[in-house]
């Protein structure tokens, strides 16, 4: 449904939104020993509450649909109900539900403290009452009329993620809204910053060409490098000009011209790049400078290059900046880079910063490639910045204070408690990368990652509402306030579903995305992190039949330190932090401030652990690549689901998933490295395999038995000494004993 608003509607929308009625009430706020509260749990804990939920969800839909119209008819007369065939097909859903069901039961088993792998975990009850109430109901969010009330979830959830990335109100208010992933988002951000780079060539033609635009033909704009005429700019000089220029020129030709702001925007018609498509924009405008590039660390995401193919600019408009050993995108390389298009007139149109990979679960500098930014935009060099944060967007909760003046009680709250661990905290480096995401044009972030959201539930959002209208096919003249009649024409897809911005919606009032709410979840999740990289390290000796090699290094190896003071770090691991119960822990983290350094510095930048492991035999550790990968290979297998079992749970004892640095994709060097480091002879062109762990359960270091990482270690020590004896026993060798 597609159709024209109802004025009447938005204004109340608008009214809604403005005074903040009992529906967009101020969020309540987690207090200590709240979080058992928020999920179903690994052994449905909380069954009487999903079930109280769930039933008030279905109560309330049906008493909407009798108390609306109660004089119209009922579906049939009371025999149609009792008849034969009524019953046999009510027989038949119960029956074909519990096939599936069954079926259901051999997935990965995503709320079990032994599933480690992806970035999933359980979903939130709020979550999961949201969603199944407003599916009830199948709103669909194209448009207001369609969903009077889910619009405005959507538009409200829009607000909150922008705040939640720093995207504080400066002259226009910040706009987000949710997608079905943050792939269509990242795409979404693309689609945006290619029209913002070609709307200047449709404004100076217009300028050029409509009589009524003439009293602005002497219309300045801010260059990156001062002031300067429109019409005199070449188009270089056209394709560079600073973001929140190229956002206030409609305006600024209205004003300058004299007319309404309608009257601007009609004079654009047939002009921009999403009337005459990027080819014929380019051939008309900028036949003799190359297709704009679209720049991205190599541990992109696979959506960039497939946005790039979608938006007409090709695979090849997409450049890969390397990543350092940490896996960030290498600054020096990115300035390089930027350099070179420069000297050679190649215009840059989005430079990609990725807040959490998810292999790595690495932050990329963005504080620095913000300085590039704007010291490249004074040299005549500009272009938008973008921050994929599908995965890292929620790590910013644990920056975010709880909104000011709110009159709720609940905000009240004593963030010292046991709900929030000493150490919580995020790498102060990593606080600074998140922070410096308020300076970007556009943030992908998905709820149904670190938000603990049902699929589907991406969403991306614009630091400056107004660069949402670049995308429209309908764009208001006039920006509301972020109250618009549908949030359907700002994106790529049509009939989406009110459900999710629902779902996100009631999980937001429950446990808000700040420091009180999702900021205490993940920095549990951190927490666990952490004491999982230290039980790993220090649950495969040295001198042991296996090796594990981290992905992330200890910080006397990233500096470079002697091996004496690598081997102090690796004994505090395994002394002070991994043997030790978590009151323990707790009590010697607060007492020595140089163990509290260690451990916000261990890991990765999220709660994502990447590792390899490596075997020994009698004559030594294994220098062969290839059979380390078969290794890594064998391991992935005996702990992940390549098909779902007949019937029951799934038979493995723990989860996993796995990756490879490809050369191809990380360069010769990176992988080449990475390979020596855990013991092998790399091999050009071949990769190297490696396992993921990621720590998504908050509850995973205090269950009911206390800390249940030494479970995990020990079966993953068990799994890996294994499979090593069958690789080594088919090569002729004999594994090292134990």
């Amino acid at each position: 449904m597609t159709g024209k608003a109802n004025p009447d509607l938005i204004d109340s929308l608008d009214r809604i939104a403005r005074e903040g009625t009992g529906l967009l009430g101020a969020a309540g706020v987690a207090r200590a020993g709240a979080l058992p509260a928020w999920f179903l749990g690994p052994k449905a804990e909380n069954e009487a509450v999903l079930r109280e939920l769930v039933g008030m969800a279905i109560s309330g839909h049906v008493a909407a649909r009798r108390d609306y119209a109660p004089q119209d008819p009922r579906l049939g007369p009371d025999r149609v109900f009792e008849s034969d065939a009524y019953r046999a097909t009510v027989e038949r859903m119960r029956a074909c539900l519990a096939e599936m069901i069954g079926k259901l039961a051999g997935s990965t088993p995503l709320s079990s403290y032994r599933n480690q792998s992806h970035m999933y975990w359980d979903i939130t009850l709020p979550g999961v009452a949201g969603y199944i109430a407003a599916l009830l109901f199948n709103q669909n969010n194209v448009a207001a009329e369609a969903s009077p009330v889910t619009t405005l979830l959507e538009i409200t959830v829009g607000r909150e993620l922008c705040r939640m990335a720093g995207f504080d109100d400066a002259q226009r208010p910040p706009w987000g809204h949710v997608t079905c992933d943050g792939s269509v988002a990242n795409a979404e951000a693309i689609w945006a910053a290619r029209n913002l780079k070609y709307l200047p060539f449709a404004v100076a033609e217009a300028l050029r060409e409509v009589p009524a635009l003439a009293a602005a033909r002497g219309l300045e704009v801010r260059t990156g490098q001062g002031q300067a005429r429109l019409l005199d700019l070449d188009a270089w000089g056209l394709m560079n000009l600073p973001v929140r220029t190229v956002l206030d020129l409609t305006g600024d030709l209205a004003r300058s011209a004299g007319v309404e702001p309608e009257a601007a925007v009609a004079a654009l018609a047939g002009r921009t790049v999403q009337d005459l498509g990027l080819a014929e924009m380019h051939r008309r405008h900028a036949p003799d400078l190359p297709v704009p590039l679209v720049l991205a660390p190599a541990t992109a995401h696979y959506s960039w290059p497939k946005g790039a193919a979608l938006l007409g600019l090709g695979r090849a408009a997409l450049r890969s900046v390397p990543v350092d050993d940490n896996g960030r995108m290498e600054i020096g390389a990115l300035e390089r880079m930027l350099a070179e298009c420069l000297d050679q007139r190649r215009p840059v149109m989005l430079a990609v910063a990725v807040l959490g990979t998810t292999e790595e679960g690495a932050v990329d500098p963005l504080d620095r490639i913000v300085s590039l930014r704007e010291a490249f935009g004074g040299r005549g060099l500009g272009f938008a910045l973008h921050a994929d944060a599908a995965w890292g967007g929620y790590f910013m909760s644990m920056l975010r204070q709880p909104p000011l003046g709110s009159s709720d009680p609940n905000h009240m709250l004593d963030i010292d408690d046991d709900d929030a661990p000493p150490g919580m905290h995020l790498n102060p480096r990593v606080e600074a990368r998140l922070e410096a995401a308020r300076h970007c044009e556009t943030l992908t972030v998905d709820p149904h990652k670190a938000g603990f959201i049902p699929y589907p539930a991406g969403a991306l959002c614009y630091r400056d509402g107004a660069m949402r209208d670049l995308v429209s096919f309908a764009a208001p003249v006039v920006f509301h306030d972020g109250v618009v009649p549908t949030v359907g024409i700002y994106g790529i897809e049509g009939s989406k579903p009110g459900a999710a911005a629902a779902s996100v919606w009631l999980s937001h009032r429950v446990i808000p995305p700040d420091q009180s709410g999702y900021g205490r979840l993940l920095a549990k999740c951190i927490f666990a992190s952490r004491r999982f990289y230290a039980a790993l390290r220090a649950g495969f000796p040295a001198d042991g039949p296996v090796a594990v090699t981290p992905f992330q290094r200890l910080p006397a190896e990233r500096r470079g330190l002697d091996p004496q003071a690598v081997a102090e770090q690796e004994r505090r691991l395994h002394d002070e932090i991994a043997c030790l119960d978590n009151d323990a822990l707790v009590d010697r983290l607060l007492s020595d401030p140089t163990l509290m350094a260690l451990f916000r510095s261990i890991g990765s930048d999220t709660s994502i652990v990447p590792y390899a492991f490596n075997f020994r035999s009698e004559r030594g550790l294994n220098t062969d690549l290839g059979l380390m990968n078969r290794l890594n290979d064998a391991i992935f297998r005996a702990l992940s689901l390549e098909e779902a079992p007949v019937s029951g749970p799934p038979p493995k004892p723990m989860f996993v998933t796995a990756s490879e640095f490809d050369p191809a994709v990380y360069g010769e060097g990176f992988v080449a490295r990475f390979a020596r480091r855990a013991g092998v002879e790399p091999q050009p062109g071949m990769g190297v395999r490696f396992l993921i762990s990621t720590q998504q359960n908050p509850f995973l270091t205090a269950t009911e038995d206390g800390d249940f990482i030494p479970r995990l270690i020990a079966i993953l020590r068990e799994t890996a000494t294994e499979a090593a004896g069958e690789i080594c026993r088919a090569a002729g060798l004999r594994l090292k004993k134990g």
